[in-house]
C-alpha cells in the first residue's frame, strides 16, 4: 500500500475502478437530463442555510408526493428532519407555479404538473454529526436524509447531484460517483444509495492509498477537515492504514467497494458534535477537537466505523434491508451489528500496534465492568436491548425514564463477543473465524449495492453451529447469552491469556449511587436512580430525593457528599438523612465493597504467565 499526500479533488484523484462490481458495470451516469437531479447552493451559509432544488422528469400523471426522511441509516430512532424545511415552491417544466397541499408534517403534495416538477426549498442546518446537517462559512456537512427531499414512488431512478460551494477553496468528499469532467457534479444509482451518501464540502486535507485484496486494487480516502498541520494528518493517515490492514486481515478480504473506493469523511472542528456513522462505502466521523489536541484518540471511532464496511453494511440484519426512511428501523441484532463492531474497534487498534497493552486492558476492563455490574441485565437480554434502540439512539423525550433498565447494545454486545471469542479459543477456533464464516455466508458475494442474504438471529446461530460443528453448543450459547442475559465466569476465560479479573478497589465503600446535583442555595439531590439491590435502593431513595446528612455529616454540596462517601467503610453501618416526596426521614444503611472490576496482566500481580498463556495472549491481542 502506498500513501500519498495529495490535496486533489476527489473527482480528479486516482481513476475510479468502475469494473469492480456488477452494478458498476450496469449502472452509469444518467447524464445532464437525469430523471432526477438535485442542485444545492450555500450562498447564505452565514445564516446556516442551503437552498436546494430537485427536478423530477417523466413523472406519471397525477399528484406527486414529496417527502422528507424521518430516520437515517445507522440511526434507529425517529428524527424529524422536516422541521428545518421552509420557503417551499414547486414549478412545472415550463416554469409555471404548481399547487402544493399539506396533510402531514413530513410531505408536500404537488399537482397539475406537465410531467416535470422542480421542487425547491430552504434548509436550515446547524448540528454537525452523523445524523444531522451543519452549514456555515467553513463547511457544509451534509447527512443526506437531513438534507434532501424526494418524490415517493420513484426510488429506483438514477440521480445527479450538483453542489455549488460557498467558497472556491471548498472540495467535495463523498461516496457518490463523480461525473466525468466535473468537480461539483456526482451521481447515484438510486435513492437508497443517495440517502446513504454523506457529503462534506470544505477546505479539507485529503490523503489516499490503495489496498490489494481478493484480486482487486481499491482506493481508501481520508478527508480531514481540521486545523491540524499536514504533518499531523500524515501521521494520522499512517495509523489509519495500519488499522485498515488489520481489519482486512480479520475478515480475510476487503469488501468489494462500489466504484472501487472507500472514503473516511472526518470533521475535527470546534462547532461539531462527537459522532461516527457508517455508510456503505464511506463513514462520516466528527469530534470537536483537532487530531493534535486529541492525541489521535479519533482513531477509535475510525476503527469502529470501518469495521461496519463489513458488519452491518454488507453483513446486514434483514430488518434493515432495505432501510425505511419514513419510520424507525428496529432490529433484534444490534448486539451483533454494533456490539461485535464495538469489540473489534479497539482490538484492531491494539493488534495494529497503535495501542499499548495496558491501555487496551483498561478499556476492555471498563466495558466488562459496565455490563457485569449492570442492573439492566435483569430486565432484558442483548436482543431485547437491541429492540429498544428506537427509544435511546439519540431519540428525544421530555418524560423521565428509568435508566437502570437499559444497557446499551454496544458494550453489551462487546462483552458477548469477548465471551464467545475466549470460549471459541478454548475449542481451537476464535471469533475471527466466526466473523469470516458469517462474511462468506452472508456478505462476501454481495452485488448490486445490497447484501446477498441479509441475516436473521437464527442465521447467526446457524453460522456458529456450522463453524463449531456443534449445534448444541451454538444453541446453548444463544439461549444463555443472546436470548437470555446470563454471562459466563470471565476470570478463567481471561486467565488463559495470563490476565487477572479483580476488584478495582475492594476497600472502597459503595452505596449504589454517586451522582448528586445542587449545592449553594439548592439542596443536594440524587442525580441518578440507585442501582437496584444497592443500599440506597433498599432504603427507598431515588433520583431527585434530597440528601441532608450521611454518617452524621451535613451534606450541603456535592463535594461534601463525595467526601462523606469516601470516608465510609464496607460493612460498617451508617445513618443517612434525606427528604423524599413523602417528607423527611432517616435510615441506617450498610455500605458494601465497590463492585467495580478491572483487568490486569498476571505480571502486575506478581505472578508469571506460562509460555502457553503468553502464546494465547499474543494470538488474541497481538505482540507488544
Amino acid at each position: 500500500m502506498h500513501l500519498t499526500s495529495t490535496a486533489r479533488l476527489f473527482a480528479l484523484a486516482a481513476p475510479l475502478l468502475l469494473v469492480t462490481t456488477a452494478l458498476a458495470q450496469q449502472a452509469q451516469d444518467p447524464g445532464p437530463n437525469a430523471p432526477v437531479s438535485y442542485e444545492l447552493s450555500f450562498d447564505n451559509a452565514a445564516q446556516r442555510e442551503a437552498r436546494i432544488a430537485v427536478t423530477y422528469r417523466d413523472l406519471r400523471p397525477g399528484a406527486v408526493e414529496f417527502r422528507m426522511a424521518r430516520s437515517s441509516p445507522g440511526r434507529y430512532a425517529i428524527h424529524e428532519f422536516a422541521k428545518n424545511v421552509y420557503s417551499v415552491s414547486a414549478k412545472d417544466g415550463a416554469g409555471r407555479d404548481l399547487k402544493i397541499d399539506r396533510s402531514d408534517p413530513y410531505s408536500w403534495r404537488v399537482s397539475g404538473h406537465d410531467g416535470t416538477v422542480t421542487f425547491a426549498y430552504t434548509l436550515y442546518g446547524d448540528r454537525g454529526d452523523g445524523t444531522y446537517t451543519q452549514i456555515d462559512q467553513t463547511h457544509a456537512h451534509l447527512n443526506m436524509p437531513a438534507t434532501l427531499i424526494w418524490a415517493a414512488g420513484y426510488d429506483d431512478r438514477p440521480i445527479r447531484v450538483t453542489f455549488r460551494p460557498a467558497d472556491p477553496k471548498w472540495k467535495i468528499a463523498t461516496q457518490l460517483a463523480p461525473v466525468s469532467g466535473s468537480a461539483t457534479t456526482f451521481w447515484a444509482p438510486h435513492l437508497q444509495y443517495l440517502l446513504d451518501s454523506p457529503t462534506e464540502l470544505s477546505d479539507h486535507h485529503l490523503r489516499e492509498w490503495t489496498v490489494d485484496s481478493g484480486g482487486r486494487t481499491q482506493t481508501i480516502r481520508l478527508a480531514v477537515h481540521s486545523a491540524d498541520t499536514p504533518e499531523t494528518v500524515d501521521a494520522y493517515a499512517e495509523k489509519a492504514k495500519k488499522v485498515v490492514a488489520e481489519q482486512i486481515r480479520i475478515f480475510g478480504t476487503a469488501p468489494e467497494f462500489d466504484f472501487g473506493t472507500y472514503t473516511f469523511i472526518a470533521d475535527y472542528v470546534p462547532q461539531i458534535s462527537g459522532d461516527g456513522m457508517e455508510h456503505r462505502n464511506s463513514t462520516i466521523i466528527s469530534q470537536p477537537r483537532t487530531l493534535a489536541a486529541g492525541n489521535f484518540a479519533q482513531l477509535g471511532t475510525l476503527s469502529h466505523e470501518f469495521i461496519h464496511a463489513w458488519n452491518v453494511e454488507r453483513l446486514r440484519p434483514a430488518e434493515l434491508e432495505p432501510f425505511d426512511f419514513t419510520q424507525a428501523d428496529p432490529t433484534p441484532s444490534l448486539w451483533f451489528a454494533e456490539g461485535f463492531t464495538q469489540y473489534y474497534g479497539p482490538l484492531a487498534i491494539r493488534r495494529a500496534g497503535e495501542m499499548p497493552l495496558d491501555a487496551y486492558l483498561a478499556s476492555l476492563g471498563g466495558t466488562l465492568d459496565f455490563i457485569v455490574n449492570n442492573s439492566a441485565r435483569r430486565y432484558g437480554s442483548p436482543q431485547e436491548m437491541s429492540l429498544r434502540a428506537p427509544f435511546v439512539d439519540a431519540a428525544a423525550s421530555i418524560d423521565p425514564v428509568n435508566e437502570r433498565i437499559f444497557a446499551s447494545y454496544y458494550p453489551y454486545g462487546a462483552v458477548v463477543a469477548l465471551a464467545l471469542d475466549l470460549t471459541l479459543r478454548q475449542r481451537g477456533s476464535d471469533l475471527d473465524a466466526y466473523m469470516r464464516h458469517l462474511w462468506q455466508r452472508h456478505g462476501a458475494a454481495q452485488r448490486n449495492f445490497a447484501p446477498v442474504k441479509p441475516y436473521t438471529p437464527a442465521d447467526l446461530e446457524a453460522g456458529l453451529a456450522e463453524l463449531t460443528r456443534d449445534p448444541a453448543f451454538a444453541k446453548q450459547f444463544f439461549d444463555a447469552h443472546i436470548r437470555g442475559s446470563a454471562l459466563p465466569d470471565f476470570a478463567p476465560l481471561l486467565a488463559q491469556a495470563g490476565l487477572v479479573l479483580r476488584p478495582a478497589d475492594a476497600s472502597r465503600a459503595w452505596i449504589g449511587a454517586t451522582n448528586v446535583t445542587g449545592g449553594g442555595d439548592e439542596p443536594v439531590r440524587l442525580g441518578e436512580i440507585p442501582v437496584p439491590g444497592s443500599p440506597l435502593y433498599a432504603a427507598g431513595l431515588t433520583r431527585g430525593d434530597t440528601i441532608t446528612a450521611l454518617d452524621g455529616k451535613q451534606i450541603a454540596s456535592p463535594a461534601a457528599f463525595r467526601a462523606a462517601l469516601a470516608a465510609l467503610k464496607p460493612g460498617e453501618p451508617v445513618s443517612i438523612a434525606f427528604t423524599t416526596r413523602a417528607g423527611p426521614g432517616s435510615v441506617t444503611i450498610t455500605p458494601v465493597a465497590d463492585p467495580r472490576l478491572t483487568i490486569v496482566t498476571l505480571e502486575k500481580t506478581g505472578g508469571q504467565p506460562t509460555a502457553a498463556q503468553l502464546a494465547f495472549r499474543r494470538a488474541w491481542l497481538g505482540n507488544d
